[in-house]
């Protein structure tokens, strides 16, 4: 059987980073780490191709040589994964679709025309699917009628069918599920409320694959909250230290995670000993009626800026994520999200407006009251938002745009990043065990662009220069990642201004946030 995977594409946003992946020369930050499971799941005397429609569409003759056409699809996908199903059937394909969009919207999935659905997780429903195979073409949906798998059985992911080149970071998972309920969130509904885990051993099998084929930079640990088990995170931890130590320090890590990460002071030594550089948190807003409203009484349990200090002085740089448009908000929201941004010094957010995702508490609640809006209430890249908010949407609007745009402007965002790097102390991994590096051209000729842009061409010149120097001077070891960082505003910069010219084409603003020019 020869078999077509292919990721669908997603839409330019908050985390494509193309202009920062521009200075370095590489083309997508993530690989589609659900499709390369879904091959090593399936009969390995197939022969696969993979192809991520982010980095390149499938050419005529895969098309033509495919037995069977795989597509995977997370909910911002839609628009792609409805077209390739389209082509798919065109070209007299059966095509085979599943992933998060699927299984929580099937009927949309099925009416476009996919011959089978595989919903819920592939260990589960492949071996389904690849049983009724055996009789013939398989048509219909694949379900785990309210199972989860056990991910002790998952298999070390197919990175060979990876362009590893074109990817800044690679992915690996130990983990799905959060004990957490958080009405927006879909995390439980797809995964459920128990965090189950793989062993030590299959994520350290992940990483000696991928070792094995050469790979050599970040690893994004991709759990939705990577603490969500504590005993089984700090049996991991204990094994990846030794892991990094044995082979010099290969990777250096990041993730996901509940703000009370904070209240887990092991757990913060143990990542910091492990080369975790970075986590996420899901911050969401710092007014504690609208976390309290929607069910994310988590991180109200300690003060949020106390929390974000603590991971920030452990070693972690703290990446947020910021919801407007709560429930119930006060105005001034957007307002109160960029003081906190700036009280804490963290340097990236990922701040959107509040979306109703398919089949979660706050979809359900707000399809009751009849608050959802758009086309059976699915999400469309050019929507701002799908909930009918109780404040005045262009008021919403209007904050969000003010609020992201001073994120980012470039000397708040260089200070802010100045700041929080100062913050982080130097780190605690044992680097004498890394062999020493040279720097490559593609990163000679990636500095050299960002000190064009940043320290000549802008009116950050100073500020961009200064820190530079300071943060080599008082944190050596932290350079290169600083310098990673303060390149994130390569690709914010666009992003705020293609947020605005959106909002603006919907709610003319008056007195529209400066347009002065930055380069």
């Amino acid at each position: 059987m020869r078999a077509l995977l292919v990721s669908p594409r997603f839409p330019r946003n908050m985390w494509s980073y193309e202009r920062a992946l521009e200075l370095i020369g590489r083309r997508y930050p993530l690989p589609p780490l659900g499709l390369a499971t879904v091959a090593a799941l399936l009969p390995q005397d197939w022969q696969f191709t993979l192809v991520d429609r982010n980095l390149r569409s499938a050419t005529e003759d895969e098309w033509g040589r495919a037995d069977i056409v795989l597509i995977s699809a997370m909910t911002a996908q839609r628009e792609d994964l409805l077209a390739q199903i389209r082509e798919a059937r065109r070209r007299g394909k059966p095509v085979v679709v599943g992933g998060p969009y699927p299984t929580t919207l099937p009927d949309e999935v099925e009416a476009a025309g996919a011959d089978a659905l595989v919903l819920d997780e592939g260990e589960i429903t492949i071996p389904l699917f690849l049983e009724a195979l055996e009789a013939g073409p398989p048509r219909g949906r694949f379900g785990a009628a309210g199972r989860f798998a056990d991910l002790t059985a998952s298999p070390v992911p197919r990175f060979d069918l990876l362009d590893l080149a074109a990817y800044d970071g690679m992915s690996v998972q130990f983990s799905r599920g959060c004990p957490y309920n958080c009405e927006f969130c879909d995390v439980t509904v797809i995964y459920g409320r128990r965090a189950r885990t793989k062993t030590p051993a299959q994520l350290l099998a992940q990483l000696d694959r991928l070792r094995a084929l050469g790979w050599n930079r970040s690893v994004f640990v991709v759990d939705d909250n990577f603490v969500g088990h504590r005993g089984r995170v700090r049996a991991l931890l204990e094994e990846l230290r030794g892991w990094q130590r044995r082979h010099g320090y290969p990777f250096e890590f990041s993730t996901e995670a509940s703000v009370d990460l904070a209240a887990c002071p092991a757990l913060l030594d143990l990542m910091a000993e492990c080369n975790f550089n970075a986590v996420f948190l899901g911050i969401e807003t710092p007014d504690e009626a609208s976390l309290t409203a929607t069910g994310k009484t988590q991180n109200t349990r300690q003060p949020l800026e106390e929390a974000v200090a603590k991971i920030t002085r452990a070693g972690l740089r703290v990446m947020g994520g910021f919801i407007i448009g709560f429930d119930g908000e006060k105005p001034g929201a957007g307002e109160r999200i960029y003081g906190f941004v700036e009280r804490t010094s963290i340097p990236t957010t990922l701040f959107s407006m509040l979306q109703a995702l398919p089949r979660t508490a706050l979809w359900h609640r707000l399809q009751r009251e009849g608050r959802l809006v758009g086309e059976d209430a699915r999400l469309n890249p050019d929507t701002l938002t799908n909930v009918v908010p109780t404040r005045p949407l262009s008021e919403i609007a209007r904050e969000y745009v003010e609020a992201l745009w001073k994120m980012y402007d470039p000397r708040r965002f260089l200070d802010r990043t100045y700041r929080h790097f100062l913050m982080l102390g130097a780190p605690r991994w044992d680097s004498s065990q890394r062999p020493p590096t040279r720097p490559t051209w593609r990163d000679v000729r990636a500095l050299l662009r960002l000190c064009w842009r940043q320290g000549l061409k802008r009116s950050t010149r100073w500020r961009f220069w200064h820190h530079l120097v300071s943060v080599w001077r008082r944190n050596p070891r932290v350079l290169t990642h600083y310098i990673i960082v303060s390149a994130h505003l390569e690709h914010f910069l666009e992003f705020r201004e293609t947020v605005r010219r959106k909002i603006e084409s919907q709610f003319p603003m008056t007195d529209r946030p400066s347009r002065r020019r930055t380069g």
